[in-house]
């Protein structure tokens, strides 16, 4: 959208509600992921209490984390790349706006201080996770246009600190399963981030920025994200096996990964940019499935 009549009807309504102008600063930061952010996050919540959470604690917690930490966090991305076609859970992302870049660092300013209104874990892990969006963001450190630090990045980021924020807004100490199933998600993200990189290569490359999927090529990416996802499920069964139960229900996990990596491999050759897009979203339904399985697996059993 770049000031015409949007095709996607919700965002017509919201235009609408809101105006463009308003509406860009919303899109830019991406509500589509929240859903998606908001489950990873409360999944470390739910392990840690189970149905007992503070409904106070944790959607302040969300509202810190996912609304402004997160949301910010793609704001100030979006500033600073100026993309023009699709980007991650935005299609047809309208221009950023003049003030997008105050606008970003306002979230997550408020954000690394409204954390601390929570257990000071659940505060720390947030601040870590503010700073390092502004390293992966912005010049000079611009830590996203560097091979292999991207990478680091979002694995901390998204995989490992995400569930152990959710855990740590509720006070408890961390446990080793939660702290196994963390590790596992940060291998996870391994997998998923090439997924997210492979339909911009041409944009990344034409902004000069030296992606882990541009330096390393796409097929050994997609062979570099399945050795993460076995990875990440060896951790996952160190986490069930730690609480003394039966890890067998992450096959089903398992599988789900391999259904979208394995045609990925045989087929990336042939596959246009839009499939390659669609991929990326075959991977998220995957990571729900392996939420999923670790809720089972892990919930807490009080007697």
């Amino acid at each position: 959208m770049t000031g015409e009549t949007p095709s996607y009807p919700i965002r017509a309504f919201f235009q609408r509600l809101l105006g463009s102008e308003a509406l860009a600063y919303l899109l830019h930061l991406r509500p589509l992921e929240w859903p998606i952010m908001t489950a990873h996050f409360l999944l470390g919540t739910l392990l840690a209490m189970g149905w007992a959470l503070s409904v106070r604690s944790a959607l302040l917690g969300w509202l810190v984390f996912v609304a402004l930490m997160n949301g910010g966090t793609l704001a100030i991305n979006s500033a600073f790349d100026q993309d023009e076609g699709d980007i991650g859970y935005l299609k047809a992302p309208p221009k950023p706006p003049e003030h997008l870049l105050a606008f970003s660092s306002l979230l997550l300013a408020a954000s690394a201080v409204l954390g601390f209104l929570l257990p000071r874990p659940f505060g720390l892990l947030n601040l870590t996770c503010v700073a390092m969006s502004v390293l992966y963001s912005v010049p000079p450190a611009r830590l996203k246009a560097r091979a292999g630090w991207d990478l680091l990045i979002n694995c901390l980021g998204f995989g490992l600190f995400t569930p152990l924020a959710g855990w740590a807004l509720t006070g408890r100490p961390f446990g080793t399963a939660i702290l196994l199933a963390s590790g596992g998600f940060a291998f996870l993200f391994a997998t998923l981030y090439p997924m997210t990189q492979i339909y911009q290569v041409a944009e990344d490359g034409r902004r000069g920025d030296r992606t882990l999927v541009i330096r390393v090529g796409v097929g050994r990416s997609l062979v570099l994200a399945l050795v993460a996802a076995l990875a990440a499920h060896l951790l996952f069964g160190a986490a069930v096996l730690a609480l003394g139960r039966n890890p067998w229900f992450l096959g089903l996990s398992l599988a789900a990964w391999l259904g979208v990596l394995l045609p990925w491999m045989r087929g990336w050759r042939t596959w246009s940019d839009r499939r390659h897009e669609t991929g990326m979203y075959w991977g998220l339904g995957a990571w729900a499935v392996t939420d999923l399985s670790l809720l089972v697996l892990l919930w807490p059993r009080r007697f």
